[in-house]
């Protein structure tokens, strides 16, 4: 995916008159129709063309673009992300070790007031890699979003308008070594963050261990200590503290 000159950097945006935002594959723009609308306009590579009109009261209004969970594209049908990192990570007994992972995002367009945020508008930027994976068997295994995640070097690392860069601690507290490929879990309880055009996300505490008879992975939420922008959220979160992965 290349970013197309003059790309728009994530943030509020007040429209008085017009506005133009050039994302790749996706221009958007914001004209005023008259003394109390405004038309919104989003245009694709594949010539696709999204139109609404927004009242106003006041003669202008505030557009958010933010980075937000990749939970729409093709369709919106799962609230869990599948993530296969690109290496094997071994972690040897009663060991630890923190990565970085590229995680994909979408783009969110919302009206911002003082009330909050209402959501105008959603975009893939990297649609053609956007697609569903099932972890667990056919018949009652969970529907993800999938995506292969390449480790990253750290926080400023993320891919602009196509990824965010997650933050995951991995534990093994059982006796034997173990090899980490893959990560599922609901991403509606990862926070997202932007600055500039880069986004990062929330990270995860995953710790291997013996539930019974089974060795599984506990996976919790660990929220990111940051000063970057926190995202407008675009769903409900699913309010869960911890899932459980098994090993294989």
């Amino acid at each position: 995916m290349s970013e197309p000159a003059g790309a728009s950097e994530y943030g509020v945006h007040t429209v008085t008159d017009s506005l133009e935002l050039l994302l790749p594959g996706n221009t958007i723009r914001v004209s005023k129709m008259g003394e109390n609308a405004f038309s919104y306009q989003r245009q694709d590579s594949d010539g696709n063309t999204t139109e609404k009109m927004i009242p106003s009261k006041s003669g202008q209004i505030s557009v958010e673009v933010a980075p937000i969970r990749p939970l729409n594209h093709p369709a919106r049908r799962t609230s869990h992300m599948y993530l296969e990192f690109d290496r094997e990570i071994y972690l040897g007994k009663d060991s630890a070790a923190s990565i970085y992972v590229h995680c994909p995002i979408e783009i969110g367009v919302f009206l911002a007031g003082d009330s909050g945020r209402d959501s105008l508008d959603w975009i893939s930027c990297n649609k053609d890699d956007s697609r569903f994976g099932l972890y667990g068997p056919p018949d009652t295994g969970v529907l993800c979003k999938y995506a292969q995640a390449p480790l990253a070097t750290g926080y400023g690392d993320s891919r602009p308008y196509a990824d965010g860069v997650m933050k995951i601690v991995l534990e093994n507290t059982l006796k034997t070594g173990q090899t980490v490929r893959k990560v599922v879990f609901p991403i509606t309880d990862n926070s997202l963050y932007y600055q500039g055009n880069q986004a990062i996300f929330d990270g995860m505490h995953v710790t291997l261990k013996k539930r019974a008879t089974v060795s599984v992975a506990d996976i919790k939420i660990s929220p990111v200590e940051t000063d970057w922008t926190k995202s407008p959220a675009w769903e409900d979160t699913t309010v869960s503290t911890a899932m459980e992965m098994g090993l294989e």
